[in-house]
C-alpha cells in the first residue's frame, strides 16, 4: 500500500514563501494523480492544487492563481507545492493525496472523497 508523507510546514509572515513536500513511498509515483488540500480550523478540506501522473497541472484553486505551483520530481518521488506571497487565510492543515490512474482524474480534483490515499498533513500557519 502506497504511503504518503508531507513536509515543509511551518509559520511564516504575510508576503513569505514556504516550499511543501509530499514523498509517495511503496509505488512508482508515475501510477498516481497527486493533489494539495487544505484544512482550516472549523471549515472542511478543500483541493488547493492537483497534478496528473505526466505532469500537468489540472486544477489550481482561484485564490491560489499565481502564488502557489505544484511540480513533481520522478526521480524523488516527489509533489511539491512551492507557496509564495502567502496570506493568513492560507493558514492550515494541509494534506497530499493521491489517486490512482486507473481512475480518472479530471473534474475530480477538488472532490476530497475521489481520492485514495492521504498524508497525515503539516501545518502552515500565516502570521498577519
Amino acid at each position: 500500500q502506497s504511503q504518503l508523507v508531507e513536509s515543509g510546514g511551518g509559520l511564516v509572515q504575510t508576503g513569505g514563501s514556504l516550499t511543501l513536500s509530499c514523498t509517495i513511498s511503496a509505488s512508482s509515483l508515475r501510477s498516481y494523480h497527486i493533489g494539495w488540500f487544505r484544512q482550516a480550523p472549523g471549515k472542511e478540506r478543500e483541493g488547493i492544487s492537483c497534478i496528473s501522473n505526466s505532469g500537468s497541472t489540472l486544477y489550481q484553486e482561484d485564490d491560489v492563481k499565481g502564488r502557489f505551483t505544484i511540480s513533481r520530481d520522478y526521480a524523488k518521488n516527489t509533489v511539491t507545492l512551492q507557496m509564495n506571497n502567502l496570506k493568513p487565510e492560507d493558514t492550515g492543515v494541509y494534506f497530499c493525496a493521491a489517486r490512482s490512474t486507473i481512475f480518472p482524474i479530471r473534474g475530480v480534483c477538488n472532490d476530497a472523497r475521489a481520492w485514495n490515499y492521504w498524508g497525515q498533513g503539516t501545518q502552515v500557519t500565516v502570521s498577519s
